[in-house]
């Protein structure tokens, strides 16, 4: 049996005491509560069969409204599938990104666009371009050796 002073064994007992006592009422509030980490992933779908389920059966962009466009874009292995999108000035995109291989990013430096790309979920961000010109966009999470080749742009221009 461990030697100990008493002060230092009372004061074991009443340190494990208040972490006990902090864990139980955490976990207590946290059940009656119906708290939940966060997730803002609303679809899901198997990393292999990305290329077949829809909507990522036909990647690229697509109008479904009046200056409004759904980008569906596939991360692989450094590249993005399209890796360029050419939208008029103005319009609202509503992103729709997965990875069918391992954790990428999406960023578009500049705008509030970063997005983590999970194997077998999908992220899905809108974003407004009111100035033309190109956005670049980049995979943030470091995926290999070519990843440094891993990006594609967003063209904006006055009319398309």
């Amino acid at each position: 049996m461990l030697h100990m002073p008493k002060y230092e064994k009372i004061w074991l007992a009443v340190g494990t005491g208040a972490l006990i006592v902090f864990l139980l009422v955490t976990g207590i509030m946290a059940v009656s509560m119906g708290l939940h980490p966060p997730n803002g992933m609303k679809m899901k779908m198997e990393p292999e069969n990305v290329e077949t389920a829809a909507p990522f059966n036909s990647p690229g962009l697509k109008k479904i409204g009046p200056n409004e466009y759904r980008a569906t874009i596939i991360s692989y292995t450094f590249g993005y599938n399209p890796n360029t999108i050419t939208v008029p000035k103005g319009a609202t995109v509503h992103f729709q990104i997965t990875s069918k291989d391992v954790v990428h990013g999406f960023m578009i430096p500049g705008t509030t666009t970063n997005l983590m790309l999970i194997p077998g979920h999908v992220a899905e961000y809108t974003q407004t371009f009111n100035e033309p010109g190109e956005f670049l966009f980049v995979c943030h999470e470091y995926c290999g050796i070519g990843h440094q080749a891993m990006y594609g742009r967003v063209i904006v221009k006055d009319t398309v």
